[in-house]
């Protein structure tokens, strides 16, 4: 599946969301994304968002913990940010919801269901 289809069924299994995006892990760069407020920068959202998974995964590796990055979730004063990786790794999901609209087991069981098709 295509990172534009992933976004589109993100967002049709969640259409109450802030803004999802489908960011390749290497350069920060989204793939496919969309966003239901106007002024919400997505490229600046997955240029720092790439930073948070990139700074976890060394962070991993120094530990030397034998572990694998499956996702990341930030709480912010109203919204839930969460980071979905790819089984790959190469890819992330990124996902911003309001956290009065949004039961957070909900999203992140469609994130995971999303990203299995990342591979």
């Amino acid at each position: 599946m295509s990172p534009k289809d992933t976004v589109k069924g993100i967002l049709s299994d969640l259409p109450t969301l802030v803004a999802v995006a489908v960011v390749e892990t290497e350069t920060g760069m989204p793939l496919a994304s969309h966003a239901n407020i106007a002024d919400f920068d997505i490229e600046t959202a997955a240029a720092y968002n790439t930073e948070v998974v990139k700074s976890k995964l060394k962070a991993i590796q120094a530990l030397k913990l034998n572990q694998t990055l499956q996702d990341i979730l930030l709480t912010l004063t109203d919204q839930l940010h969460l980071l979905k990786l790819s089984p790959t790794g190469d890819k992330f999901i990124y996902l911003a919801v309001n956290s009065k609209d949004t039961n957070l087991a909900q999203a992140r069981q469609i994130m995971k269901a999303h990203s299995a098709s990342l591979s």
